[in-house]
Order: structure tokens, then sequence, then C-alpha cells
């Protein structure tokens, strides 16, 4: 899964299609687990689906998940066929974990079928399954930063061309950063679709709110290139959270106000509701020795403890067949 710093929104092909978009983002240390094998044929089903729910059907037509049922259609995968998966994380909350299923599970079925496949065809190939095929009315960021892992910054030109750019920071001023990084469960998993429409159908009222959101990745970017402080970081990421949350009107809502001034009060610097918004997770820019106080006024919501991740989408158990 990834956290974007800066830049999200501006990912959206109504947004860079009129110049264009950029995200400064991070992948995390937590993940979507897929496992994919040849389905026994001592089953009745030829197919059988594990997430929330558990799926056996006769075709690939009759798979429900929308993501999966696509997935098998694009390598032509036939029956028999099992795939399981599992998140380390509750789905639709804001870490692009739909995208991280969509890249893990073609990164997965191409090694199935014994292909070998790049990082550019990965994120590509969920791009079209989830905006082209499925019509989902979602950005470009997620599935490039699930499959090429690592601190980012992704430009998204017109035509919907994507330009990989590796932060070449030091691991250790990145795990500093993530030090001063804390995140809280909202406890709101939402459906980001309806939040993402009215966002999409106001841009040309907020192209200069996106247009400053998107500098505001190039801003970070040169600050992460010094010695960053979690002021200069957190600042950053404050002014992007006050022009985000004016691009729809769910993208916050008075009790995510609420927490967010009381963590300021406790002396975090700066924060944002993680991806579309209304729910998800808060993160929040805080220096270590105001950690406890913030932990206290947001005790009624779960931390979760998060770290980069360097990696992307990684095969980490190969058929022997």
């Amino acid at each position: 899964m990834r956290v974007s710093f800066a830049g999200g929104g501006s990912d959206l092909p109504a947004f860079y299609e009129l110049g264009h978009g950029a995200v400064l983002s991070t992948a995390i240390d937590k993940y979507i687990w897929v496992t994919v094998k040849r389905h026994s044929e001592v089953f009745d089903e030829p197919v059988r689906i594990n997430y929330s729910l558990t799926e056996q059907v006769d075709t690939i037509d009759e798979v429900r998940n929308d993501i999966t049922r696509e997935c098998l259609r694009m390598l032509n995968i036939e029956p028999p066929i099992y795939i399981s998966t599992v998140g380390d994380l509750p789905a639709s909350t804001g870490l692009g974990s739909s995208s991280a299923f969509a890249v893990g599970l073609l990164n997965a079925l191409h090694r199935y079928r014994g292909d070998r496949v790049s990082a550019g065809q990965l994120a590509e190939e969920a791009c079209e399954i989830e905006i082209d095929v499925l019509g989902q009315p979602i950005g470009r960021q997620d599935q490039y930063a699930a499959a090429f892992g690592g601190l980012n910054l992704f430009t998204f030109r017109p035509g919907g061309a994507v330009a990989v750019e590796p932060q070449r920071i030091s691991a250790r001023v990145l795990v500093e950063l993530f030090e001063n990084v804390m995140l809280f469960w909202t406890g709101h998993q939402r459906d980001s679709s309806s939040v993402l429409t009215e966002q999409r159908e106001n841009t040309q009222l907020h192209v200069d709110d996106l247009t400053a959101m998107r500098d505001q990745a190039y801003e970070l970017q040169q600050v992460l290139r010094g010695r960053p402080s979690a002021r200069d970081v957190g600042a950053i990421i404050h002014r992007g959270w006050q022009l985000k949350r004016g691009l729809a009107s769910t993208i916050s809502n008075p009790q995510i106000d609420e927490w967010y001034e009381r963590a300021l009060t406790g002396g975090a610097i700066g924060g944002k509701i993680t991806g579309a918004g209304n729910g998800g997770f808060l993160l929040l820019v805080v220096e270590p020795d105001q950690r406890a106080t913030v932990r206290n006024l947001l005790s009624e919501l779960t931390e979760v403890s998060v770290r980069p991740e360097f990696h992307g989408s990684q095969i980490l158990l190969p058929s022997t067949d």
C-alpha cells in the first residue's frame, strides 16, 4: 500500500489533461497478500476465489469480484484456478489497497503463466483494468506506487503517460521522516467513487487549487533533498490538506475536522486524511516529543505503526512447477 504526501488529486485525468499532475508518495510496509495456484480437480468447482467472501463458480465470467474477473480475462487464464487474498489493513481506507491488489494479482498471474513482467507493465495493466475497463473515477498514482515501491515523484502527462522519478535520498533520511509520521485509523471505510466523482466534476472550479497542490509535490521534493525537518514537511502537508478539503463536499466532515484540530492543539504540525477523504486514516506529522500528547488526545482512535517500503510488488514464493 502507499501514503501520498503531496499532489494527491492532480493524478486525475480531469486535471492532468489540462497540463500535468504530480504526486510525491511512498510505498509503506502494509501489504495485500495474493495466492494463485492451479485448483485441484478433486474440488467440484473449477474456480474458487477467497477474499472477504468466497466465490465458487464454473467460469471466469461468473466471478463477481470485478478486479479479479478482469485480471483473469486480460491474461486469458482458464480454469481450474484458485485465488486467495488478504490485506494487512481494511479495504477502502485511502492507502491504495484496491490498486495494490490489482498489481499484486497481475504479478502473481503473470508468474503463474511463466511470464517476465516489468513494474511499468504491471502498473499500466492495473490502470487499464481499474480505469478503462471498470470505469473507476480514480487516478493513476496508486498502481504505480504498488508496482515500483519506494519514494517517488510521479508526473502525469496528458494522454496518460506517467514518468517515475525515484527520490535519491538515503534510507536513513526516509526512516527519520517516518519517525515524525503518525497514522490513526478513523474506523470509517468509505466508497471513494462518490468523492472522486464530485471532485472530477468540480475540476474547472478548482484548477488553481489543484495546481498549487501539484506544485507542493515539487516543493516537498526539494525539502527532502536537504535535511528535512518535521516542521518543513508538516507545513507543506497542512497547506495541501486545507486546499484538498475544498475540492468536494464530502472530503472532510465535522468529526474529521475536530480530530485534526485536536491534534494540532497537541503539537501536530500538519496532516491530512489519506486517499480521497471522508474516512480512512488520519496521517499526522508530529515531532517525537509531542507524540505522546497527540496520542492521548486521539485516544479513541487506533494508531497504526507504519514504515517505508523500498520494494514494489514482489513474488515471495514462486511456483515450483
